[in-house]
């Protein structure tokens, strides 16, 4: 896939060189495919649309992780992935290795790919319409997806995307786990157990599958 090593600890592209690197490798031919998706979007859309990480999975990823929409955050680096500088991908990127799945295996993308906050503005909930013109976009991101195994929807809304999916692919598994945010994980004590238990069920999933 490629020849960086993964970082061994969160919040890696805070680093400019770090940064710099990662982007260096957008071009690899496991993300070029889906970046055309994600640039045919951001077009349709008329809004940014950040690119998959390429020291993650690509095209040969297994597990599709769907978070909700693009934070503000996105901005700064142009990348969806555990390895941005919040609180959120920290936390996603300790889950996913607490539960053991391998990095090549994934890919995270977004339920609603585009930015849909107004420039400089706080992130927010996004509406049934925005909901509505993503689930279009779900035929193509699979149809370059030929090894997924399961699909992990993080959030309630995400979650929402199991009913267009199972049109698709009803053979697809679909394991919702509640949202990594900081805030939403320091609600109650049981939500950190509640995302670890769906990834190791994800994770049990792609070890069933070889």
């Amino acid at each position: 896939m490629n020849n960086q090593t993964a970082p061994a600890a969160p919040k890696s592209l805070a680093d400019p060189a770090a940064l710099e690197a990662r982007r260096a490798l957008l071009g690899a031919p496991h993300i070029a495919p889906l970046r055309a998706l994600a640039q045919r979007i951001a077009t349709d859309r008329g809004a940014p649309v950040p690119d998959p990480d390429p020291l993650d999975g690509g095209v040969a990823a297994r597990l599709l992780l769907l978070l909700e929409t693009p934070g503000p955050s996105i901005g700064r680096t142009g990348f969806v992935s555990r390895d941005n500088a919040t609180g959120t991908a920290a936390n996603l990127f300790r889950f996913l290795a607490e539960a053991g799945i391998a990095r090549g295996d994934t890919l995270i993308w977004n339920a609603i790919p585009w930015v849909i906050h107004a420039a400089g503005a706080r992130n927010r909930a996004p509406r049934r319409a925005e909901a509505n013109a993503a689930a279009p976009y779900f035929a193509p991101l699979l149809a370059l997806l030929p090894r997924l195994a399961v699909v992990v929807p993080a959030g309630r809304f995400a979650a929402q995307a199991a009913a267009p999916l199972a049109e698709l692919r009803p053979d697809l598994p679909v394991i919702p786990v509640p949202h990594p945010s900081p805030t939403y994980v320091c609600t109650a004590p049981d939500v950190r157990e509640r995302i670890l238990s769906g990834l190791r069920k994800a994770a049990v999933r792609l070890a069933a599958q070889g």
